[in-house]
């Protein structure tokens, strides 16, 4: 198959170059349209009792979505402002759509009690399309923000949704013109030259088209999250440019050998290549953890990424052998270097653990447990307005009535539906768990109650009135939604699907790394190893967002919990970014032990081939990952330190100490596999062709 995409590539290399073009052109034209169509509905789960609850009300509450404004910074009672207000108030009760504006003036709790701010809420239709509630919204905030006051802030609802959708475009934007010069630098660096270190931005850049695409794909079926685009744009940049790079330094070695560009770049994808197939496939499998759960938005995150993972692939194997046969003959080949001197650093490192293998191990593994151990504490919330940047909207609202108003003030209710049938007694009871519980009754004999907790929408206060009104409601006919109810559901739901998710994952893994090694033993090490890296990591993300230390050194703050998209998401690609540089090195051994024969030197030999790419492709990824980071959201925040740490601490302490050291422990027994799965893997492992030994050569 590698022998096949190489010659098609090399044969016709401007039709190949011609096709991605146009790819690129669909992804930056069509795919960009995804902006427009990011939710924030995350924690929605079908089948669920929120979720049913949601959708009977969609069907039986003639009250459609809200949005909600906040006036502030003088004498909200000044006449003039007053009359303002009044005006605003009278002329958007009259758009088309608007179902109810309360008189902020003669509504209790909506004028803050020292004067100084006050709250208009929006109440529109229910059953309205899509075309004409959003004209419905964006006429009613527009003339909200015509009152004259020093501050005027329009959020929530469906205006949620658009301006974290127009914030993540420019973060997306801004992250490219951070990452991509200074990747750009460090590819110079690496290289030497310009045309090659240009190559892997050319591949990143396809990664980001098909981020796009394949986000704008699935956003015709499924909702979207604001946070998808920014985990997927990140991703596919990071792993192009690691693919390029792997595939690069391989093609200049082979042009070391031969001066035929073209048997260059066949040698580069018969070897290389085979290593960027494994490692997509592998990140691919990792991801598949995520169908797993019934969640909408793991879901679509799960095959929005994998399908970044495999563009990436594709382009590292189609489109880079198809720009290097055209212009691959302007790069210049590794220079020689003279016998041991290449990787010197490396093969210290790896004769070091090899030699203090159990004192590596009684180092290493502990301190990695140590880190890991704030997940053993770790809490996930939905989290309010706190997680988005200070610019926002959203938050800058949220901390105008924070400033003003009572706790809870604007929090959103635990909302109770009483279908028809409901005993009064029933209800009563229920009504009674909060004093300022609201009732209205629904077309058709049900009724509603909304449940105003004290604190956060997904605090202790609001998680227990969910739990008691499902106790108090015994056998009738009564479910309960709104964000609290759906984080119990949420996390209902990791918990009972975690379990096959992780064996899914393992599964995929160790099947994959066994047709890529042969062993299996090798993949048992493997994904020991890299669970020891991922909970390291996840443990300071907990350590630093959950519990607040040195949260403020990166633009956040301390919330009690992570996001419920954090935890998953990290796990998820990080498990598959780790396999990554354990194919690189694992590669590299394997190669040396076919042409050797010495298991031990082998294990030398991978790490000082392969130890200056794994390093630079974790540090070329981390940079990406950074610069995603300053867009000030806490839950990318939170999975791009998760992933930066994951990266680094496997791409360092896992690959230079651990692996020389286990796999120096194991010694011939690493490569074993019992003869059944032996004659498989010898009938359908995908395996290069052998090779002469190279010569040794600088990269």
């Amino acid at each position: 198959m590698l022998s096949t995409l190489a010659r098609a590539a090399t044969r016709r290399p401007l039709t190949v170059i011609l096709l991605w073009v146009l790819f690129l052109l669909l992804g930056f034209g069509l795919g960009t349209g995804v902006f427009g169509r990011l939710s924030d509905n995350v924690p929605e789960v079908p089948g669920t009792e929120s979720e049913r609850a949601a959708q009977y009300l969609d069907r039986a509450d003639p009250t459609g979505e809200s949005i909600t404004a906040v006036v502030e910074g003088t004498t909200v009672s000044a006449p003039g402002l007053r009359e303002q207000v009044e005006r605003a108030v009278a002329d958007v009760r009259g758009i088309a759509g608007v179902a109810a504006v309360p008189d902020p003036y003669r509504t209790r709790g909506l004028t803050a009690a020292d004067g100084r701010a006050l709250i208009v809420p929006v109440t529109f239709k229910g059953g309205l399309g899509d075309g004409a509630e959003e004209r419905a919204v964006d006429a009613a905030a527009d003339r909200i923000k015509q009152i004259d006051a020093p501050e005027v802030h329009v959020s929530g609802g469906p205006l949620l949704g658009q301006q974290l959708g127009e914030r993540a475009q420019q973060d997306v934007k801004n992250a490219e013109l951070i990452s991509l010069p200074v990747v750009l630098a460090l590819l110079l660096v690496v290289f030497g030259g310009l045309r090659a270190a240009g190559l892997p931005l050319v591949i990143a850049v396809s990664g980001i088209a098909g981020a796009f695409l394949a986000l704008f794909g699935f956003s015709q079926v499924t909702d979207i999250s604001v946070y998808a685009i920014q985990v997927t744009t990140m991703l596919g940049l990071g792993l192009a440019v690691d693919y390029a790079l792997l595939m690069l330094v391989r093609f200049r070695e082979e042009r070391r050998h031969t001066e035929d560009v073209v048997e260059a770049v066949h040698r580069t994808v018969a070897a290389a290549g085979r290593t960027v197939l494994f490692s997509g496939l592998t990140v691919a499998v990792s991801l598949t953890g995520l169908l797993v759960f019934p969640s909408v938005f793991l879901r679509s995150m799960g095959l929005a990424v994998a399908a970044v993972v495999v563009i990436d692939m594709l382009a590292a194997l189609t489109l880079l052998p198809a720009l290097l046969a055209r212009f691959g003959a302007k790069i210049a080949p590794a220079k020689a270097v003279p016998e041991g001197a290449e990787g010197r650093f490396f093969a210290r490192v790896a004769r070091f653990s090899a030699r203090r293998r159990v004192a590596v191990l009684a180092t290493v593994v502990p301190a990695l447990l140590v880190l890991a151990l704030p997940v053993t504490g770790m809490r996930i919330e939905i989290g309010d307005a706190t997680q988005l940047p200070s610019s926002t909207e959203a938050r800058q609202l949220y901390d105008t009535v924070d400033a003003h108003f009572p706790a809870g003030t604007g929090v959103s209710p635990v909302t109770v539906v009483l279908k028809p049938g409901t005993d009064s007694a029933t209800a009563d009871r229920i009504s009674a768990l909060s004093p300022t519980a609201q009732a209205r009754e629904l077309p058709g004999g049900g009724a509603v109650v909304q449940l105003q907790p004290s604190g956060r929408v997904d605090g202790k206060e609001a998680i227990d009135l969910v739990r008691r009104v499902r106790e108090l409601r015994g056998t009738e006919p009564v479910q309960v939604t709104g964000p609290a109810a759906r984080l119990v559901d949420f996390r209902a739901m990791l918990s009972e699907r975690a379990p096959w998710a992780a064996l899914t994952v393992l599964a995929g893994i160790f099947v994959l790394l066994f047709a890529f090694t042969g062993s299996v033993l090798i993949p048992l090490r493997t994904i020991l190893t890299t669970l020891l890296s991922l909970g390291a990591a996840l443990g300071v993300v907990v350590w630093v967002f959950q519990d607040g230390h040195l949260a403020g050194a990166l633009g956040a703050e301390s919330l009690g919990a992570l996001s419920l998209t954090a935890p998953p998401l990290i796990v998820a690609i990080a498990f598959g970014l780790a396999m990554d540089y354990e194919l690189f090195i694992l590669a590299r051994m394997r190669e040396a032990r076919r042409l050797t024969g010495d298991d031990q030197e082998a294990v030398v030999t991978g790490l000082r081939r392969s130890g200056r790419v794994v390093t630079c492709a974790a540090l070329l990824l981390a940079v990406v990952f950074g610069a995603f980071m300053t867009g000030g959201f806490s839950p990318i925040l939170q999975i791009g330190l998760g992933l930066t740490l994951a990266v680094l601490i496997d791409a360092t302490v896992v690959r230079m100490l651990l692996v020389p050291a286990t796999m120096t422990l194991l010694g011939r027994w690493a490569w074993w596999a019992p003869g059944p799965l032996r004659r498989v893997h010898d009938r359908f492992g995908l395996r290069e062709e052998p090779t002469e030994q190279p010569e040794l050569v600088s990269h």
